[in-house]
């Protein structure tokens, strides 16, 4: 597990969860229909794989397998499991994309859906990945365990819907009219972005069975790291650009949105990822070396460049 700790060994591992949630999803985003469906539309799916498999860090599956590794659960349901959280997230992009939301022209380099292809199209792709995401969770490969398999699908709607991630949309709309203090920005972030990141920590502790004391010490490091994760998103908007990103940035000040870059300044806000850093690590002294890479993932999304 020392090895594993050094920086170039947590880089490749990443990678090569990345590369392997890629190779699942392409499976699984394919024209051929299951049982039970149909037809899939060819420019639908094109859609889909458009908005899905363009890239990215994969960090929200990477977070379930790693949590679940510390209990040394592994293999095909872990896998599903963070697949169907990829698709869930991958939708929210497609839509928080849309001239009616963010209304953004790239997405990691790339154009974004409703560019490629149209609006109603990634209206259509967002959908269709929300829903597939709860067939993915449900399905017995996950766990053979029903009750469990029930927990992540309750745990994934409460997280992503209107008490969650959408609601944390919703405020952060409101934020181009109104005002936001401080706590009511922590409290959009910790809905909008914190809310999948704080499930993705849990859910690796629930598929494994893991104690009660366990899951939640989880979901505290996963609250955590999802405000750090957010914080260190508003600094890049303000200090880096659109070529090293891959997206458009100064989105939030040309709208006039408070973010807590606002209250704390860059460099208040370099140290607060810094005390974010050790809050996270506190939370992982139970778990010892095992949480290396829980450790080294913390600091990556604190210190990450794009």
């Amino acid at each position: 597990m020392i090895e594993d700790n050094k920086p170039a060994n947590f880089t490749r591992r990443l990678s090569q969860n990345a590369s392997t949630i890629n190779s699942i999803l392409d499976g699984l985003l394919g024209n051929e229909s299951l049982a039970g469906e149909i037809i899939r539309p060819p420019r639908l799916m094109a859609a889909i794989r458009h908005g899905v498999l363009n890239g990215g860090k994969r960090i929200r599956p990477f977070l379930l397998i790693e949590t679940a590794t510390l209990f040394d659960a592994t293999g095909k349901g872990v896998l599903q499991a963070a697949c169907a959280l990829e698709c869930l997230h991958c939708y929210s992009l497609i839509h928080d994309d849309l001239p009616s939301m963010d209304d953004d022209d790239l997405r990691r380099g790339q154009p974004t859906v409703h560019k490629a292809f149209d609006e109603a199209m990634a209206v259509l792709a967002g959908d269709a990945l929300l829903t597939f995401a709860f067939d993915l969770m449900s399905d017995p490969v996950v766990s053979d365990d029903a009750n469990i398999r029930a927990s992540l699908v309750q745990q994934l709607a409460r997280a992503a819907g209107h008490g969650g991630m959408i609601g944390g949309q919703v405020l952060d709309i409101a934020a181009e009219t109104n005002s936001l203090d401080e706590e009511q920005i922590l409290q959009l972030q910790s809905m909008k972005t914190g809310a999948l990141i704080r499930f993705a920590c849990e859910a690796g502790a629930t598929i494994a069975g893991a104690s009660k004391e366990d899951k939640q010490s989880l979901n505290r490091f996963g609250e955590i790291i999802g405000q750090a994760f957010q914080l260190a998103d508003d600094l890049l908007d303000v200090t880096s650009n659109s070529k090293t990103m891959g997206k458009a940035t100064g989105k939030d000040e040309a709208k006039g949105k408070k973010t807590l870059i606002d209250y704390y300044g860059i460099e208040g806000s370099r140290s607060r990822l810094r005390e974010l850093l050790d809050e996270a690590n506190a939370m992982l002294s139970p778990f010892g070396a095992k949480a290396d890479i829980l450790r080294q993932t913390a600091r990556f999304i604190i210190e990450r460049k794009h």
